[in-house]
């Protein structure tokens, strides 16, 4: 297995689609890149390399040969306020060039406008005056703020990689030429010709500013969940150090550090309380909306907030180790994440561009010698509105822009996404296979049933199967331990202790041999269980787990744990029913006990008493008559099952994110976040879908028109101007749309 890493480039002048499918394209072929994912909506790269293959200096030159200017990602702080400052930039430029083409569209537009004003300029300053204003006016505009349409269109055009800034850099040039060859020349053209077109070059200029003005403000937008994240982390936090009480930065805690936690404050770390007792409020990292309260030996998580407690705690993870910091990692690298659908519109704008053009060049042709007098202006007035209202910025913002807002939103509602990719094929799948233990059920079982054989005492065998489990760590001998506990029973010194994986475990107490487990550990030693099997039935049918224990061979105990159901476990199996799903459960425990939880839930395709690897082979199974699953399980025990479904849904805690075999990990141990991220999942695939059908279907309809298709029937023919201004358009109702999904709640779109 190839040793790999990912390294992100920030990546400039990417404008449109096909600029995206130009950098992947530079930077694939790079001998050593594994893998490539541009994001237009983030203006970044990221890039999978073989290790010691090539370095992040050499991928940011080949992008920046390309023609966009590339370098690594350090600080993502540093990236917003860079973004933040273009942004504010592009503002100014737009204003600048509004208030210089209001003249210019006065003069030009007025008489359309307003009647007699044609005449009121021809009895002033006289048409050639209007002409020269004009001219000059848009001159600024264009050697101002328009000038990097130039500086980026024209280089692109010559390397034969056209972008959006080619298109307008062409489709402007071609209006302001004209119309000075007009201005200067007017005998190069017939006087049927003779007119200018200043005021298309300058608005054409000032809609496209505009339109990235705003897509840059709402980019900003689509980064909030990010950015709200990392407010959670305060700046300072109280250190006790030699003695004293110290305010310090938070950057400058160190593992073990004890930190003083007043009543209202965030929490600065992830850490262990050594003293005092509160409620603090976790819902801004689990999603769950009530505070838990905390005492000494509780874990916190850095982010969240106390509540009116006083508390000392010791810091265990601090700076990039923290549950938060990795939640926002999890969500930026979703966020960069390619989706399969996106493949279709990388194969698309890849040549879009050039097909534009081509296509304006026809266009151009069709009216020079087909089209009415005056032949050139038409010509000129239909080719460039297709160069303009081609621009492909609504194609390449479609799927990034949804990627980022949903699974910032998700993040908020506890529910992550590790992989982005997880987004589409959530929405896909036909089945959710559940794990029992731990997720439909609690997962702190307790000794519900406890029967001993005659001649026996229930305090001493109690005792004895205690003095054995005592050395386990599976839940159930944590139910043993603590009835023990609860009885008084004394524990003896257990030696020779062997754990029996997925059946039980044997030890020596006392000079006997003690085994305690299921009845296929039983039937392995040759333990006769008859005494017990009337009511271990009876006890299984009930939902307990049960199983027995031997002292020297003979069967001495029926034990019963019962680990209680979820509250919301029916309502989330209803929900996902009522959503057309199958549901089905996979677990370890016995068949009767596996069915008596089926029944309470709803759930009636059971495959019980398989040891962990066996849940891989289930799931197979499964996927003969359903090709998409999705399973969901606590994320440790279930890792090798969670790593072949086709989505693998980890249910944890707060300090659980780091599962390395999920594909989704649910913050809380709520079920209803599988139900919140089907939903996530489902509104994020149907938003891409309506974002790439108005930018395909856009372009589609309009380049027909711009072109003149409906001058002959109709006498129209679409201005640059208002080209331009659809363009722009386009690409923000792709944004505002992406946006919408910030509005998703749990379980409702």
């Amino acid at each position: 297995m190839l040793d790999s890493q990912t390294i992100t480039l920030s990546v400039e002048k990417m404008s449109c689609a096909s600029c995206v499918g130009r950098v992947d394209k530079a930077l694939a072929q790079v001998p050593g890149v594994l893998d490539v994912s541009v994001n237009l909506a983030t203006e970044e790269a990221t890039v999978a390399l073989e290790t010691g293959q090539v370095d992040a200096e050499t991928l940011a030159r080949v992008a920046t040969d390309a023609g966009y200017p590339a370098q690594v990602v350090q600080a993502r702080g540093g990236q917003d306020e860079k973004r933040a400052q273009a942004a504010h930039d592009l503002g100014r430029q737009t204003i600048v060039a509004g208030l210089l083409a209001a003249p210019v569209v006065v003069l030009e537009m007025g008489g359309h406008m307003i009647p007699g004003f044609h005449h009121l300029i021809m009895q002033t300053i006289g048409v050639q005056t209007s002409w020269w204003i004009q001219g000059i006016l848009t001159t600024l505009i264009l050697a101002g703020p328009g000038q990097q349409f130039y500086r980026n269109g024209f280089p692109a055009l010559l390397k034969r990689t056209p972008d959006m800034n080619s298109l307008v850099a062409l489709g402007t040039s071609a209006a302001y030429l004209f119309s000075l060859c007009v201005l200067l020349m007017p005998q190069v053209l017939p006087s049927t010709a003779q007119a200018v077109y200043f005021e298309a070059a300058a608005v054409i200029v000032v809609f496209i500013l505009l339109g990235r003005w705003l897509e840059a403000r709402a980019k900003g937008r689509t980064g909030a969940a990010i950015k709200s994240l990392l407010r959670l982390r305060p700046k300072t936090a109280h250190v006790i150090r030699a003695g004293r009480t110290e305010t310090i930065a938070v950057e400058d805690i160190v593992a073990g550090d004890t930190v003083v936690l007043r009543p209202g404050e965030s929490v600065p770390v992830d850490g262990t309380i050594t003293e005092g007792s509160s409620h603090v409020d976790e819902s801004m990292i689990t999603g769950e909306p009530l505070p838990v309260a905390k005492s000494p030996g509780d874990p916190v998580t850095g982010g969240t907030l106390n509540g009116p407690g006083s508390l000392t705690l010791r810091a265990t993870h601090v700076g990039e180790d923290t549950v938060l910091s990795g939640i926002v990692r999890m969500v930026q690298d979703a966020q960069g994440a390619k989706l399969p659908i996106q493949a279709l519109v990388d194969r698309v704008t890849l040549w879009f561009v050039p097909a534009v053009l081509a296509l304006a060049t026809l266009t151009v042709f069709a009216w020079l010698v087909f089209g009415p007098a005056p032949v050139a202006s038409h010509a000129l007035v239909a080719g460039v509105a297709v160069l303009i209202i081609a621009c492909p910025c609504a194609m390449g913002l479609a799927t990034p822009t949804s990627i980022m807002v949903a699974t910032g939103r998700a993040a908020e509602l506890g529910v992550l996404f590790r992989k982005g990719d997880a987004l589409q094929a959530l929405a896909d799948v036909d089945l959710i296979a559940f794990d029992k233990t731990g997720t439909l059920t609690l997962g702190k079982p307790k000794l519900s049933a406890f029967q001993v054989a005659d001649g026996f005492e229930e305090h001493q065998v109690l005792g004895l199967i205690a003095s054995v489990e005592a050395r386990a760590e599976h839940p159930i001998a944590h139910a043993i331990m603590e009835a023990a506990a609860e009885r008084g029973c004394a524990l003896q010194q257990a030696t020779d202790v062997t754990a029996v994986g997925g059946m039980g475990v044997k030890g020596n107490v006392a000079g006997q041999t003690v085994v305690v487990g299921t009845a296929r550990l039983m039937q392995e030693n040759q333990v006769n269980l008859d005494a017990f099997l009337e009511q271990s039935h009876v006890l299984a049918g009930t939902g307990a787990t049960v199983f027995f224990a031997a002292l020297n061979g003979k069967a001495v105990a029926l034990i019963a744990v019962a680990d209680e159901i979820k509250p919301n476990a029916r309502d989330t199996i209803a929900n996902l029913r009522a959503q057309g799903l199958e549901v089905a459960m996979i677990t370890g425990d016995r068949p009767e006990t596996a069915e008596a939880v089926g029944r309470v839930l709803g759930i009636s395709t059971i495959t019980s008493g398989v040891l962990p690897e066996g849940k891989t082979a289930a799931l197979s199974d499964l996927r003969q008559h359903h090709p998409k699953i999705a399973f969901v399980g606590d994320g440790i025990n279930d890792a090798p099952v969670l790593a072949s479904a086709d989505v693998g849904i980890a249910i944890g805690t707060g300090t659980d994110i780091a599962i390395g075999a999920a594909d989704v990990v649910l913050m809380s141990g709520d079920l209803d976040g599988v139900v919140t991220a089907l939903t996530v999942s489902k509104s994020t695939m149907r938003n891409i879908k309506q974002n790439l059908f108005w930018a395909f279907g856009y372009n589609t309809a309009l380049i027909p028109v711009a072109a003149g298709a409906l001058y002959a029937s109709y006498g129209i023919l679409l201005s640059p101007e208002l080209a331009a201004g659809a363009m722009a358009l386009s690409s923000l109702f792709v944004l505002s749309n992406a946006l919408r999904l910030r509005g998703l709640n749990r379980r409702t779109a």
